[in-house]
């Protein structure tokens, strides 16, 4: 399925099923918001990754929390679908902002309990190794994009992910990188713990010599 939406471009990657909170400064975004409150239509937020404009995410607004005296405006936005562009028009007819042709993919979201299980028992490690309080994980709503801003994913990483077409290797994506970054965490708390150490007295094991020979 084809359509021209609205673009917001950003440096940022937006996935599906996710609450963005935007802080809208410039006059093309704020004509372009005034426009959705206006409509109620959705807008994209095409990735700018390399300088370069290729994949993206719709979004439509929820709600402006904020207006200030200047138009400046504090919004939550909710996203939807991932696009490819197809074409870009900047700015679009008779606005401010930049538009374009998007071709929405479907998402793919079929997979087997055990292999995400398998990703929340690790988030879950990691999270412990942080030392970070978390919420219980459902299983069966968790997806590959829920968790994916809070993992350490870099933004070439989470590029990546959305790139991905079945949830099968997209959570297969995400047990790897897991299974890459927990033990780096391990190792700094270590790290953490000798260096917290230093210039305290030191009770070792002892040592058991009896049948060494040299």
């Amino acid at each position: 399925m084809q359509t021209t939406i609205p673009f917001f471009p950003l440096e940022v990657v937006v996935f599906p099923g996710e609450r963005l909170l935007l802080h809208v400064f410039e006059d093309r975004y704020k004509q372009l918001i005034d426009d959705c409150k206006v409509t109620g239509k959705a807008f994209g937020i095409p990735i700018f990754y390399k300088k370069n404009l290729k994949l993206g995410t719709e979004v439509t607004l929820e709600e402006v929390v904020k207006e200030y005296d200047n138009g400046e405006m504090d919004i939550i936005c909710n996203a939807h679908r991932i696009f490819e562009l197809k074409s870009f028009e900047n700015p679009l007819p008779g606005k401010m902002y930049s538009g374009g042709l998007v071709e929405f993919r479907e998402i793919d979201r079929e997979a087997k309990r055990e292999e995400k299980e398998n990703v929340v028992v690790l988030i879950n490690e990691l999270y412990k190794n942080l030392g970070v309080l978390m919420d219980p994980i459902d299983t069966d709503s968790f997806n590959s994009f829920l968790y994916a801003h809070k993992i350490g994913l870099s933004l070439a990483q989470e590029y990546q992910l959305l790139q991905i077409k079945t949830e099968r290797q997209r959570l297969h994506f995400l047990r790897s990188h897991l299974k890459m970054v927990i033990p780096v965490v391990t190792q700094l708390n270590l790290t953490k713990e000798r260096i917290q150490m230093n210039g305290h007295f030191k009770n070792f094991n002892e040592l058991d010599f009896k049948d060494f020979k040299l």
